[in-house]
């Protein structure tokens, strides 16, 4: 029997819908699921933990998600509205944009952020080094509103914790029968792929150091299992050094040509707390 895959509400740059089986097959038993950089939440919605800690360092997901599992009605009330003919236009989406980057965390901006996922260019999600959301226009013929994927999304979060920090402060936090599952900013393939500026702070080569220090230690002294994504590439597998590894290719999810999307190859790589 096929379980029924459940999609994220957001578009995504390196979305985990496509490779939850095999994240599912690698992933240890645990009460507790903690994800430091939970993205769009794809291995959230298609996993049966007991409950969830998921946490991103982008204060407008994390203030989106908390949100939606408090206020579902009234956050989908307020995206539905964005969604209309009139919206969907250069102009409009700018000054909605500006909007947007005017507005404190909220609910207003919580829809608006929901709005630009769906009409900005590729689903990205990106912004300047003074914190301004800066994807352009997407120019879609019928942008997608999705209400019954935010209606499983609140109804799932209800078994979930929210929080925006630091990735190792979420490790400093953890607590028995825990496992993590870790899906960072990847190593990009060549000196020009990185499309950055995810969050308003970038993530390094150093930070990528410093999380396969903390899997590692964590497996190894806390005996709670770390699993984690990447690119599969030889710097990556020597920082994962003492990690099982699976492998496997996946298709580009961020591209500006669509006929660039070529399969390029990922790891899963697990520090056991058994080894």
């Amino acid at each position: 029997m096929t379980l029924k895959k459940n999609r994220a509400f957001l578009k995504w740059a390196g979305g985990k819908y496509s490779i939850v089986e095999q994240i599912n097959n690698v992933l240890p038993e645990a009460e507790l699921l903690v994800e430091p950089f939970v993205g769009a939440a794809s291995v959230f919605l298609n996993t049966h933990f007991e409950s969830y800690q998921l946490n991103d360092i982008n204060p407008d997901l994390i203030s989106l998600y908390n949100y939606l599992k408090d206020k579902p009605d009234q956050v989908i009330s307020e995206a539905a509205r964005l969604f209309t003919t009139h919206n969907n236009h250069e102009n409009q989406y700018y000054e909605l944009r500006e909007d947007f980057n005017s507005l404190s965390l909220g609910l207003e901006r919580a829809a608006l952020f929901i709005y630009l996922n769906r009409h900005g260019y590729n689903g990205l999600c990106r912004y300047s080094s003074k914190g301004r959301f800066n994807v352009p226009f997407g120019r879609y013929k019928r942008p997608y509103f999705p209400e019954q994927e935010m209606l499983f999304f609140a109804e799932k979060a209800k078994k979930a914790t929210f929080s925006c920090l630091p990735f190792e402060r979420v490790f400093a936090q953890l607590q028995a029968d825990s496992v993590v599952y870790c899906d960072p900013p990847y190593v990009p393939l060549s000196t020009s792929a990185s499309f950055t500026s995810y969050a308003k702070h970038g993530f390094n080569f150093d930070d990528q150091q410093a999380l396969a220090t903390l899997a590692r230690t964590t497996a190894n002294d806390k005996k709670i299992s770390v699993l984690l994504s990447n690119h599969d590439l030889p710097i990556i597998r020597e920082l994962y050094d003492g990690a099982s590894f699976k492998s496997f290719n996946v298709k580009r999810s961020i591209s500006q040509n669509g006929k660039n999307r070529k399969p390029v190859k990922e790891i899963l790589a697990l520090f056991s707390s058994h080894c």
